[in-house]
Protein backbone atom coordinates (compact mmCIF):
# COMPACT_ATOMS: atom_id res chain seq x y z
CA UNK A 1 0.00 0.00 0.00
CA UNK A 2 0.92 3.44 -0.50
CA UNK A 3 0.44 4.96 2.52
CA UNK A 4 0.19 9.06 4.02
CA UNK A 5 1.57 8.81 7.37
CA UNK A 6 1.19 11.91 9.67
CA UNK A 7 3.26 12.83 12.53
CA UNK A 8 5.92 9.84 11.31
CA UNK A 9 8.84 11.44 13.13
CA UNK A 10 6.87 11.31 16.73
CA UNK A 11 7.19 9.21 19.44
CA UNK A 12 5.06 6.37 18.53
CA UNK A 13 4.67 7.11 14.29
CA UNK A 14 8.39 6.65 14.34
CA UNK A 15 7.87 2.23 15.09
CA UNK A 16 5.05 2.42 13.15
CA UNK A 17 6.63 4.30 9.87
CA UNK A 18 9.08 1.17 10.42
CA UNK A 19 6.85 -1.21 10.93
CA UNK A 20 5.09 -0.69 7.61
CA UNK A 21 8.13 -0.19 5.49
CA UNK A 22 9.32 -3.50 7.10
CA UNK A 23 6.44 -5.02 5.85
CA UNK A 24 6.84 -3.60 2.60
CA UNK A 25 4.27 -0.80 2.40
CA UNK A 26 5.62 2.37 1.00
CA UNK A 27 5.02 5.01 3.42
CA UNK A 28 5.72 8.90 3.12
CA UNK A 29 5.84 10.79 6.32
CA UNK A 30 4.11 13.75 6.86
CA UNK A 31 5.96 15.71 9.62
CA UNK A 32 7.34 19.42 10.12
CA UNK A 33 10.42 17.18 11.59
CA UNK A 34 10.22 15.20 8.78
CA UNK A 35 14.37 14.41 7.54
CA UNK A 36 14.83 15.56 4.19
CA UNK A 37 15.74 11.83 3.02
CA UNK A 38 12.96 10.92 -0.12
CA UNK A 39 9.46 9.54 1.16
CA UNK A 40 9.20 12.60 3.65
CA UNK A 41 7.49 15.93 3.37
CA UNK A 42 7.51 18.69 5.58
CA UNK A 43 3.88 19.61 5.99
CA UNK A 44 1.89 22.42 8.03
CA UNK A 45 -1.12 20.66 8.55
CA UNK A 46 -2.70 23.29 10.07
CA UNK A 47 -2.79 24.91 6.31
CA UNK A 48 -5.47 22.92 3.77
CA UNK A 49 -3.39 24.05 1.09
CA UNK A 50 -0.17 22.42 2.31
CA UNK A 51 -2.00 19.22 3.19
CA UNK A 52 -4.21 19.00 0.14
CA UNK A 53 -1.53 19.68 -2.27
CA UNK A 54 1.32 17.12 -0.02
CA UNK A 55 -1.55 14.24 -0.76
CA UNK A 56 -1.52 14.33 -4.33
CA UNK A 57 2.08 15.13 -4.66
CA UNK A 58 5.28 12.59 -5.53
CA UNK A 59 7.02 11.35 -2.34
CA UNK A 60 10.24 10.57 -3.97
CA UNK A 61 12.29 10.93 -7.35
CA UNK A 62 11.38 7.21 -8.27
CA UNK A 63 8.09 7.91 -8.53
CA UNK A 64 8.24 10.02 -11.62
CA UNK A 65 9.89 6.95 -13.77
CA UNK A 66 6.97 5.30 -14.78
CA UNK A 67 5.90 8.74 -16.68
CA UNK A 68 1.96 8.08 -15.29
CA UNK A 69 1.38 10.90 -12.96
CA UNK A 70 1.17 11.41 -9.16
CA UNK A 71 0.14 7.23 -7.53
CA UNK A 72 -2.87 7.90 -5.79
CA UNK A 73 -2.59 7.24 -2.00
CA UNK A 74 -4.34 3.89 -0.55
CA UNK A 75 -4.54 4.65 3.10
CA UNK A 76 -4.12 7.88 5.12
CA UNK A 77 -2.82 7.52 9.03
CA UNK A 78 -3.04 10.51 10.83
CA UNK A 79 -0.69 10.95 14.26
CA UNK A 80 0.28 14.49 13.64
CA UNK A 81 -0.68 16.35 17.19
CA UNK A 82 0.41 18.49 19.83
CA UNK A 83 0.85 15.35 22.17
CA UNK A 84 -0.21 16.74 25.04
CA UNK A 85 -1.43 19.69 27.53
CA UNK A 86 1.01 22.48 28.35
CA UNK A 87 3.22 22.22 25.41
CA UNK A 88 1.53 25.39 24.01
CA UNK A 89 -1.42 27.19 24.81
CA UNK A 90 -4.59 25.74 25.66
CA UNK A 91 -6.43 26.86 22.42
CA UNK A 92 -3.52 26.27 20.61
CA UNK A 93 -3.53 22.72 21.28
CA UNK A 94 -7.28 23.05 20.25
CA UNK A 95 -6.78 24.70 17.21
CA UNK A 96 -3.99 22.47 16.18
CA UNK A 97 -5.48 19.23 16.62
CA UNK A 98 -9.14 20.05 15.01
CA UNK A 99 -8.00 22.18 12.03
CA UNK A 100 -5.13 19.69 11.10
CA UNK A 101 -7.50 16.85 11.52
CA UNK A 102 -10.71 18.65 9.46
CA UNK A 103 -7.55 19.19 6.82
CA UNK A 104 -6.44 15.50 6.52
CA UNK A 105 -9.69 14.23 6.20
CA UNK A 106 -11.00 17.09 4.14
CA UNK A 107 -7.75 16.01 1.74
CA UNK A 108 -8.56 12.10 2.08
CA UNK A 109 -11.88 12.17 1.13
CA UNK A 110 -11.52 14.43 -1.87
CA UNK A 111 -8.79 12.49 -3.06
CA UNK A 112 -10.58 9.57 -2.78
CA UNK A 113 -8.61 7.56 -0.16
CA UNK A 114 -10.82 4.72 1.01
CA UNK A 115 -9.27 3.83 4.13
CA UNK A 116 -8.26 6.41 7.37
CA UNK A 117 -6.50 5.78 10.69
CA UNK A 118 -6.51 8.58 13.19
CA UNK A 119 -5.24 8.90 16.49
CA UNK A 120 -7.70 9.78 19.27
CA UNK A 121 -6.82 9.16 22.93
CA UNK A 122 -7.40 7.64 26.20
CA UNK A 123 -7.82 11.60 27.69
CA UNK A 124 -11.30 11.40 26.06
CA UNK A 125 -12.35 9.20 28.71
CA UNK A 126 -11.88 12.48 30.96
CA UNK A 127 -9.61 11.06 33.54
CA UNK A 128 -5.87 12.03 32.48
CA UNK A 129 -6.04 15.34 32.52
CA UNK A 130 -8.76 15.82 34.54
CA UNK A 131 -8.12 18.50 37.73
CA UNK A 132 -8.16 17.00 40.93
CA UNK A 133 -8.82 13.16 40.80
CA UNK A 134 -11.43 11.80 38.27
CA UNK A 135 -12.39 7.93 38.42
CA UNK A 136 -14.06 5.77 35.50
CA UNK A 137 -17.42 5.62 35.63
CA UNK A 138 -17.12 1.76 35.61
CA UNK A 139 -14.51 -0.90 35.07
CA UNK A 140 -12.74 -1.76 32.85
CA UNK A 141 -13.44 1.19 30.68
CA UNK A 142 -14.47 0.47 27.22
CA UNK A 143 -15.55 2.24 24.16
CA UNK A 144 -18.96 2.87 25.71
CA UNK A 145 -17.30 5.13 28.51
CA UNK A 146 -19.09 8.50 28.33
CA UNK A 147 -16.33 11.12 26.58
CA UNK A 148 -16.56 14.04 28.30
CA UNK A 149 -13.39 15.70 29.71
CA UNK A 150 -12.52 19.32 30.80
CA UNK A 151 -9.18 19.76 29.44
CA UNK A 152 -8.28 21.14 26.06
CA UNK A 153 -6.33 18.02 24.33
CA UNK A 154 -8.73 15.74 25.10
CA UNK A 155 -11.52 18.39 24.01
CA UNK A 156 -9.56 17.96 20.66
CA UNK A 157 -9.94 14.40 20.34
CA UNK A 158 -13.69 13.94 21.04
CA UNK A 159 -14.30 17.06 18.53
CA UNK A 160 -11.84 15.12 16.17
CA UNK A 161 -13.82 11.71 16.85
CA UNK A 162 -16.98 13.30 15.29
CA UNK A 163 -15.30 15.02 12.72
CA UNK A 164 -13.92 11.52 11.64
CA UNK A 165 -17.50 10.12 11.90
CA UNK A 166 -19.57 12.74 9.70
CA UNK A 167 -16.05 12.35 6.73
CA UNK A 168 -17.27 8.79 6.75
CA UNK A 169 -20.69 9.50 6.69
CA UNK A 170 -20.06 11.64 3.60
CA UNK A 171 -17.52 9.58 1.84
CA UNK A 172 -18.45 5.72 2.77
CA UNK A 173 -14.56 5.19 3.27
CA UNK A 174 -13.36 3.50 5.98
CA UNK A 175 -12.14 5.41 9.45
CA UNK A 176 -11.06 4.07 11.61
CA UNK A 177 -9.97 6.29 15.47
CA UNK A 178 -7.76 4.95 17.47
CA UNK A 179 -7.80 6.11 21.51
CA UNK A 180 -4.38 4.85 22.16
CA UNK A 181 -3.06 4.72 25.75
CA UNK A 182 0.13 5.93 27.03
CA UNK A 183 3.11 5.30 24.84
CA UNK A 184 6.20 3.26 26.18
CA UNK A 185 9.19 2.91 23.95
CA UNK A 186 10.94 -0.21 24.75
CA UNK A 187 13.61 1.36 26.53
CA UNK A 188 11.33 2.94 29.18
CA UNK A 189 10.32 -0.31 30.95
CA UNK A 190 13.94 -0.05 32.54
CA UNK A 191 13.78 3.36 33.29
CA UNK A 192 10.77 4.52 34.36
CA UNK A 193 8.84 1.04 35.50
CA UNK A 194 10.48 0.41 38.43
CA UNK A 195 9.00 3.88 40.00
CA UNK A 196 5.81 2.41 39.12
CA UNK A 197 6.09 -0.63 41.38
CA UNK A 198 6.86 1.74 44.10
CA UNK A 199 4.39 4.04 43.86
CA UNK A 200 1.81 2.68 41.35
CA UNK A 201 -0.77 5.79 42.39
CA UNK A 202 1.84 7.55 39.55
CA UNK A 203 -0.13 5.32 36.91
CA UNK A 204 -4.01 6.42 38.29
CA UNK A 205 -4.24 9.01 35.54
CA UNK A 206 -3.59 6.50 32.89
CA UNK A 207 -6.40 3.74 34.14
CA UNK A 208 -3.18 1.61 35.22
CA UNK A 209 -2.64 0.91 31.69
CA UNK A 210 -0.25 1.01 28.50
CA UNK A 211 0.48 0.53 24.95
CA UNK A 212 4.32 -1.23 24.33
CA UNK A 213 5.16 1.54 20.87
CA UNK A 214 5.63 -1.78 18.85
CA UNK A 215 1.96 -2.99 19.71
CA UNK A 216 0.57 -0.04 18.35
CA UNK A 217 2.36 -0.45 15.42
CA UNK A 218 1.37 -4.17 15.00
CA UNK A 219 -2.55 -2.50 15.46
CA UNK A 220 -2.16 0.10 13.13
CA UNK A 221 -1.05 -2.95 10.53
CA UNK A 222 -3.78 -4.57 11.64
CA UNK A 223 -6.53 -1.80 10.72
CA UNK A 224 -4.96 -1.30 7.23
CA UNK A 225 -5.41 -4.91 6.73
CA UNK A 226 -9.48 -4.51 7.86
CA UNK A 227 -11.67 -3.25 5.40
CA UNK A 228 -15.95 -2.74 5.51
CA UNK A 229 -16.18 -1.70 9.03
CA UNK A 230 -16.76 2.12 8.25
CA UNK A 231 -16.36 4.08 11.25
CA UNK A 232 -15.21 2.64 14.04
CA UNK A 233 -13.06 3.42 17.44
CA UNK A 234 -11.23 1.20 19.31
CA UNK A 235 -9.13 1.28 22.78
CA UNK A 236 -5.52 0.51 22.25
CA UNK A 237 -3.50 -1.16 25.42
CA UNK A 238 -1.16 -4.14 25.88
CA UNK A 239 -2.90 -6.99 27.84
CA UNK A 240 -1.66 -6.15 31.11
CA UNK A 241 -1.93 -3.19 33.95
CA UNK A 242 1.18 -0.91 34.41
CA UNK A 243 1.54 -1.75 37.78
CA UNK A 244 2.60 -4.86 39.70
CA UNK A 245 -0.53 -5.21 42.16
CA UNK A 246 -3.42 -7.43 41.25
CA UNK A 247 -6.77 -6.40 39.98
CA UNK A 248 -8.17 -6.62 43.30
CA UNK A 249 -5.71 -5.02 44.60
CA UNK A 250 -6.25 -2.01 42.71
CA UNK A 251 -9.72 -1.78 43.24
CA UNK A 252 -9.39 -1.85 47.06
CA UNK A 253 -6.75 1.42 46.85
CA UNK A 254 -7.87 3.07 43.78
CA UNK A 255 -11.54 2.05 42.71
CA UNK A 256 -13.41 1.83 45.82
CA UNK A 257 -17.21 2.12 44.53
CA UNK A 258 -16.65 2.30 40.84
CA UNK A 259 -18.89 0.10 39.14
CA UNK A 260 -16.99 -3.46 37.97
CA UNK A 261 -19.20 -4.59 35.19
CA UNK A 262 -17.40 -8.08 34.63
CA UNK A 263 -14.83 -10.57 36.09
CA UNK A 264 -11.53 -9.49 35.17
CA UNK A 265 -8.22 -11.69 35.44
CA UNK A 266 -5.54 -11.44 37.87
CA UNK A 267 -3.29 -8.73 36.07
CA UNK A 268 -5.66 -7.52 33.40
CA UNK A 269 -5.82 -4.29 32.31
CA UNK A 270 -8.76 -1.73 33.61
CA UNK A 271 -8.65 -0.21 29.71
CA UNK A 272 -10.43 -2.72 27.95
CA UNK A 273 -8.91 -3.97 24.25
CA UNK A 274 -10.95 -6.66 23.25
CA UNK A 275 -13.01 -4.89 20.80
CA UNK A 276 -10.02 -4.14 18.66
CA UNK A 277 -8.81 -7.96 19.50
CA UNK A 278 -12.35 -9.04 18.22
CA UNK A 279 -12.93 -6.74 15.38
CA UNK A 280 -9.75 -6.14 13.86
CA UNK A 281 -7.17 -9.21 15.08
CA UNK A 282 -5.12 -6.98 17.38
CA UNK A 283 -2.67 -9.01 19.42
CA UNK A 284 -0.26 -7.56 21.58
CA UNK A 285 2.99 -9.38 22.59
CA UNK A 286 5.29 -7.38 24.09
CA UNK A 287 4.91 -6.26 28.52
CA UNK A 288 6.96 -4.78 30.96
CA UNK A 289 7.30 -8.02 32.52
CA UNK A 290 9.40 -9.09 30.09
CA UNK A 291 12.13 -6.90 30.57
CA UNK A 292 11.59 -6.82 34.87
CA UNK A 293 11.41 -9.98 35.89
CA UNK A 294 12.49 -9.75 38.73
Amino acid sequence: MRIFFTGGSGKAGQYAVKHLRDLGHDVTNIDLDAPADGRSLRVDLADAGQVLNAMQAYADFDELEPGSGVPRYDAVVHFAAVPRIMIVPDNETFRINTLSTYNVLDAAVKAGVPKIIFASSETTYGVCFHDGEMKPAYIPVDEEHPTVPQDSYAMSKVVNEVTARSFQARSGADIYGLRINNVIEPHEYEMNFPEFMVHPEKRRRNIFAYIDARDLAQMVECCLATDGLGYEVFNVSNDDMSVDLTTDQVIERFYEGVEKRRPMGEHETFYDNSKAKRMVGFSPVHSWRDVLKS
